[in-house]
């Protein structure tokens, strides 16, 4: 039962929303269904807590065999509990923006809201790739229509990504749905037996969906182009939310199914990720517009994410999960005050702003809590999944190179401290100057959104053991199925 509420409430809201005239009704309208899916998250977490609330398993297409099989175990749910509170947060925090053709506009958010949550919820193949492309297609739409100056050429490079990956996707899940006889069935893709050459076909058509998805060099390049080009509401979606599909298909799809190809080719993938990290961390210190700088920043993080999984241990896989959740919480705070910001001052440019710290010190304060979380400040919640991480790769066994992925990621946190704080001092220090000068502090949609941010980042940074509780039994069965444990 909760599976199906979570994805139907958004998606039946969503077509609803293509009827409704007015700006008004329709944000009203879209922020209530998302208010009323995080209620039922919180129930299903809580109150519905056991299997037969938890699953739901009936025919869909019989002549494939494939199934409506929807499951919340414990990554499923930190995912779900991600997507359902980031939603309303999204949509209070960016209550006063404009949008042409607004309820469009909300009812295609909430479409993509429910493929993500379709992704995170099925244990069949097929309905996995189709609530995959389900929530890629309304972000199409999203970007070309609603961004910024560039966004067609912008829109149309993102398609090319998206639409090749999903593509190699298919032929994979096809390739697995025939060894097993005919079924789309997760757990039917785990008891596989196949020859290394057939695993490693199998790993690089779902790697490179996942990576463009990910994304980890070199499939980055839309990324930072699409971030800034989307109106914020969706880069906030696209960064803080639907980057963790690729995460998580690399962690429940590709790792437990063809886990002798993961072995052998962890290191290349690590490697990957590394010199993404080092390249976006070094291309975000460069950066004047506040969206591309976190934008970059944001690669690194999902970088350490796939560094992380591949060392192939219960730490670096249960601290990657975990960090999932504590990413998106804290890219979706700094996205919510880079929109501030924008929407205030109609700039993102560091150079053009400073001194907010003398008008706007609740919105500095607010900054500053978030942008110490986002590099992984003790007592803060992405401290925790760090550690676990560079815990995990210096004491991985399945590769020799695990100082040296443990050193020069650990570089990265260092230029992440770097351009971080000189982001805190150009935008919040110094002199204010003719536009800054009469700037007022943020509003009160804004300060509750961040206020839920802030309380998430302190609670999980200083209390972890749920989602410690939540992510053990998901991490051993991967590791038992890879038979690394």
């Amino acid at each position: 039962m909760v599976p199906v509420l979570l994805i139907l409430i958004p998606l039946i809201a969503g077509l609803a929303l293509f009827a409704v005239k007015g700006e008004a009704v329709a944000k009203s309208t879209a922020l209530f269904a998302t208010i009323a899916t995080f209620a039922v998250t919180l129930l299903g977490l809580s109150v519905w807590n056991d299997a037969a609330h938890l699953t739901f398993n009936e025919s869909w297409i019989g002549a494939l065999n494939s199934r409506f099989h929807f499951e919340l175990d414990g990554m499923s749910k930190l995912l779900t509990l991600l997507t359902t509170l980031g939603f309303p947060l999204i949509l209070l925090s960016t209550w006063n923006n404009r949008y042409a053709n607004a309820n469009k506009f909300y009812a295609l958010m909430l479409l993509s809201q429910a493929g993500m949550l379709g992704v995170f919820l099925s244990m069949d193949a097929l309905l996995f790739y189709f609530f995959w492309e389900l929530a890629l297609i309304p972000v199409y739409f999203l970007c070309s229509q609603w961004g910024g100056e560039r966004r067609i050429a912008v829109t149309f490079k993102f398609f090319i990504y998206t639409f090749l990956g999903s593509l190699f996707m298919l032929i994979g899940l096809i390739m697995l749905y025939n060894k097993a006889g005919g079924s789309f069935a997760l757990a039917d893709f785990y008891k596989l037996k196949m020859t290394s050459g057939e695993e490693v076909m199998i790993f690089w058509m779902l790697f490179v969906a996942f990576a463009v998805k990910m994304p980890i060099f070199p499939f980055h390049t839309w990324q930072p182009d699409t971030y800034e080009q989307s109106p914020t509401a969706v880069t906030m979606v696209l960064s803080g939310i639907m980057v963790k599909m690729g995460v998580f298909g690399v962690l429940r799809w590709l790792t437990p199914v063809v886990p002798v190809a993961s072995y052998l080719y962890g290191d290349t993938v690590t490697w990957m990720a590394i010199i993404g990290m080092i390249y976006a961390s070094l291309i975000a210190m460069q950066q004047d517009d506040l969206k591309r700088l976190v934008a970059y920043s944001s690669i690194a993080h999902i970088g350490l994410m796939v560094v992380g999984i591949f060392a192939t241990n219960t730490s670096g896989m249960q601290g990657a999960m975990i960090q999932m959740f504590n990413h998106g919480v804290n890219i979706i705070g700094l996205w919510i005050l880079v929109n501030a910001i924008e929407q205030k001052f109609g700039t993102r440019k560091m150079s053009e702003l400073g001194g907010l710290a003398q008008k706007a010190p609740v919105m500095t304060i607010l900054l500053v809590i978030v942008a110490l979380a986002n590099i992984a400040l003790p007592l803060t919640n992405a401290f925790i999944g760090e550690f676990m991480m560079f815990n995990g790769v210096l004491g991985s066994t399945v590769t020799k190179y695990n100082v040296a992925f443990a050193v020069t990621a650990g570089l990265t946190i260092i230029l992440a401290a770097v351009y971080t704080l000189r982001m805190i001092q150009r935008v919040c220090y110094g002199n204010t100057n003719e536009l800054t000068e009469q700037a007022t502090d943020i509003s009160l949609n804004v300060k509750l959104s961040l206020a839920v941010i802030v309380v998430a980042i302190i609670l999980v940074g200083v209390f972890p053991k749920p989602m410690l509780e939540l992510t053990s039994g998901v991490s051993e069965l991967i590791l038992g199925r890879m038979n690394l444990k």
